[in-house]
């Protein structure tokens, strides 16, 4: 399997660092990225800063980080063959306390994010001819929880999976791929420590961890025929739950 070159999104804990990890660890030209500039550094060092590695910080819903990460890619390894747009916030908070500026957040920070940093990278894989973009969903979307009133983050997930059906056929005939995976309850620091507690909402009645995901990711990154599905990753929470 030929070495590409993979950019990851928010990428400093949880599933994105997992996922850097994962492909490093096969072989992979890895780019990461984060919001928090001295965090992202820590994480370079924990995945050892080697010649396989490199990094940008800077917020994604800014279209300059995208084209920084572009440069970055092809100035260090030459191509940009996987994005993993995992950057992404989620909160609870129930729909009559949404405000306008509430709402703003999870749009800019997960679909507008989604949106800049694709748009950056696409116009290379055309000219390559070749390229994977991976996005991170929920399935939350099509399985709504009344005991999980989160509007305003589901909405702009989404956005997110409409986004990854139309774009996987517009750049399908430049040979470029398209896909959503949907984790369920991951235990990254997004969650808290009762997290746990929460574990009945996967049919299989345990929480997911983060190399589960990136398991998945590479895959789909690494089979040619898989393009505009959205994926679970939920141990059966999409499919269904237990009565209590």
């Amino acid at each position: 399997m030929k070495k590409q070159t993979i950019i990851v999104t928010g990428a400093s804990s949880g599933i994105g660092l997992e996922t850097a990890r994962y492909f490093l660890d096969r072989g992979d030209n890895v780019i990461i990225n984060s919001q928090t500039a001295s965090k992202l550094e820590e994480v370079y060092h924990e995945l050892g800063a080697g010649d396989h590695l490199a990094m940008v910080a800077g917020n994604v819903s800014d279209k300059t980080t995208g084209e920084t990460l572009v440069q970055t890619a092809l100035e260090r390894f030459g191509s940009v063959d996987v994005l993993i747009n995992n950057a992404g916030i989620y909160e609870n908070k129930p729909f009559l306390e949404v405000t306008e500026d509430y709402l703003d957040r999870f749009l800019t920070t997960n679909l507008k994010g989604t949106f800049f940093t694709t748009q950056a990278v696409i116009p290379q894989m055309i000219r390559q001819k070749d390229g994977v973009v991976i996005n991170v969903g929920t399935p939350l979307v099509s399985h709504a929880i009344a005991e999980s009133p989160s509007t305003a983050p589901i909405s702009s997930k989404g956005a997110i999976h409409a986004l990854t059906l139309q774009l996987a056929a517009e750049f399908g005939k430049d040979n470029i791929r398209v896909n959503t995976i949907a984790p369920g309850l991951i235990r990254t620091p997004m969650h808290g420590a009762d997290l746990d507690n929460n574990a009945g909402i996967h049919l299989i009645n345990r929480i997911g961890e983060p190399e589960e995901v990136a398991q998945m990711i590479h895959a789909i990154a690494k089979n040619k025929l898989i393009s505009g599905a959205i994926i679970n990753v939920d141990g059966g929470m999409g499919a269904g739950h237990h009565l209590s």
